[in-house]
């Protein structure tokens, strides 16, 4: 637990840095925002481990097993990769970084968290990793939908993608792990290209298109992946992810799951 601690921390503190370089006001604001949500949740997962060792005696974070401990651990790690309804720091945050650093915060800042939301799911209340990943994929969906910066879209995609991720975590990890795979490199994909393009809005977008029309193509299509639009790699998550639901008799969810998409497409789509 303290390792685990110690290594999110670490990795807290390599990436402020980063975000600090540019001196301007809305990058100082996202690296104190970014700074003080994440210490909280250091925090709060610290004093879930403690709790945990107090109760059972055991400080390891797979075999956490006292139900407040872990509901702590989730929410906390939950707080830290900015999952629903913690999540109102991600958009500011992201809004305010160039797009190498966004690219960092989107992809490589998310692994740590995961891994250790991955090893304690088992033991986790499968209710609040389901509505956590429900509330993730609707705020995601509704959030993008009038917003011109590309940044704040990704941002909103994230949330929306790793709803996807955690409400099947309990059901099929597996799933989570190719999810949050194809998840990362679409993602840098996006970014990549965008800081080829130096897009930043939405409407820069269309001033690209006669100077460079492969790469904004590329921009495009990866964009329409990254909302899961059928024929292309995104989709094969989220159709899997439905699959599973509804063989685990959990209609209801897998379509409030199926229409959510259809909102974060609709926002692709311009």
């Amino acid at each position: 637990g303290v390792l685990a601690w110690m290594g999110l921390e670490i990795n807290t503190m390599a990436i402020i840095p980063l975000m600090a370089q540019q001196h301007h006001p809305r990058a100082t604001e996202a690296a104190t925002k970014y700074f003080l949500t994440q210490a909280t949740a250091a925090a709060m997962i610290l004093f879930a481990s403690t709790t945990n060792a107090w109760i059972t005696g055991d400080w390891n974070i797979p075999q956490t097993s006292h139900p407040a401990a872990t509901s702590l651990l989730t929410l906390a790690l939950a707080l830290k990769i900015g999952l629903a309804p913690m999540h109102f720091w991600l958009p500011e945050v992201l809004q305010g970084l160039n797009l190498t650093t966004g690219l960092i915060l989107s992809t490589w800042q998310k692994l740590a968290p995961f891994i250790l939301i991955y090893q304690i799911a088992p033991n986790t209340n499968p209710t609040i990793l389901t509505s956590m990943g429900i509330l993730s994929t609707l705020i995601g969906g509704w959030g993008g939908l009038n917003q011109t910066q590309l940044r704040k879209i990704l941002a909103y995609s994230s949330i929306a993608h790793l709803g996807w991720m955690i409400t099947i975590l309990h059901f099929m990890p597996a799933l989570t792990l190719l999810n949050l795979t194809i998840y990362i490199i679409m993602t840098s994909t996006m970014f990549l290209s965008l800081k080829s393009l130096s897009a930043t809005k939405i409407n820069s977008l269309a001033i690209t298109w006669p100077k460079t029309p492969i790469l904004t193509v590329m921009t495009m299509l990866s964009l329409l992946s990254l909302g899961g639009l059928p024929p292309l790699t995104g989709f094969m998550p989220k159709w899997l992810i439905l699959q599973e639901l509804t063989k685990q008799n959990l209609p209801i969810l897998a379509t409030i799951m199926a229409m959510s998409a259809l909102l974060s497409l609709f926002f692709y789509l311009r």
